[in-house]
């Protein structure tokens, strides 16, 4: 009997050895691959040859926490490139009228004719107005961004608040011959937004449509709440158009902006807890709106 009892606990003994060695095998195993993912630009996850539950069980711990550290590791250098691309795109924008008015105050004491210094300031208030609505753009969007709590919302009357919106900006619009052809739906659509915030969105696309327009722009909300901004645009094509909501992305036609209008739109749709989204095909460009019933 004795021997039987030492024979069954060599064999147990011998069984956690065995499961020790190749529980250490495992750690080892994980714990290379683990700095291999870590050092390496890969995709690819922890995988372990052994079948302990527990082992098992540490590598998907470990592969979550990887998929995690790539994605904010992706953010990071995103940010990163997004943040250079955005110091040239400003620098850009504020040397532009900010080389204008110093040539100009330079021309302005070498000249007599009333007229042409008179022509000269005119130049000078205007490049500083463009330098003066580049650093509200900024400052605006610093702000928001900076406000991460929810946005107080309310009923609000959707077809009023567009029609509104339009007709404030008809000035604009008229000054680059667009006469928007506008489709409100009689259906009364409310829905619960922030009313200012949803505001600035649509002066921001109408701002947008007339930048980058060729002369139409057709506003449409349906029955469902749909709000769709669409024009002709052949200046656009379907990349920049994929990177119009991105911060500080400005295509190449566009003047006077930081090209963080659209990021602000999106801003603001996404903490309404809506959507926003572009298109472009057949050399329009279509916004469309969707907000939470």
């Amino acid at each position: 009997m004795i021997y039987i009892i030492a024979g069954i606990l060599v064999i147990v003994v011998a069984m956690l050895c065995i499961k020790l060695v190749l529980i250490k095998r495992s750690v080892r195993e994980i714990a290379g691959e683990f700095a291999d993912r870590v050092e390496s630009d890969t995709n690819t996850l922890i995988d372990v040859s052994t079948g302990d539950k527990d082992m098992i069980m540490l590598a998907d711990t470990l592969n979550s926490r990887l998929r995690v550290l790539r994605k904010e590791h992706l953010q990071y250098h995103q940010g990163n490139a997004e943040l250079k691309a955005a110091i040239t795109n400003i620098s850009h924008d504020l040397r532009t009228p900010l080389t204008a008015i110093c040539g100009y105050i330079d021309m302005l004491p070498k000249t007599d004719d009333k007229d042409k210094q008179a022509h000269y300031i005119e130049i000078i208030k205007e490049r500083a107005g463009m330098m003066k609505q580049l650093t509200e753009e900024l400052f605006k969007y610093s702000v928001i961004l900076s406000d991460e709590g929810e946005l107080e919302t309310e009923t609000v009357f959707i077809n009023q608040l567009l029609a509104e919106s339009i007709s404030g900006f008809y000035p604009d619009l008229s000054k680059k011959g667009i006469t928007p052809e506008i489709s409100i739906t009689d259906e009364r659509i409310e829905r619960e937004v922030n009313k200012a915030a949803l505001t600035r969105v649509f002066t921001n696309l109408l701002n947008n449509a007339v930048k980058y327009s060729d002369g139409d722009l057709y506003i449409t909300l349906a029955d469902d709440g749909e709000i769709i901004f669409k024009n002709h645009a052949k200046g656009l094509s379907a990349a920049t158009v994929g990177q119009l909501f991105n911060r500080f992305y400005t295509v190449e036609a566009a003047h006077n902006s930081t090209g963080i209008g659209l990021s602000i739109a999106r801003t603001f749709i996404e903490r309404m807890h809506g959507s926003i989204t572009a298109q472009y095909e057949d050399s329009c460009l279509l916004i469309k709106i969707v907000l939470p019933q």
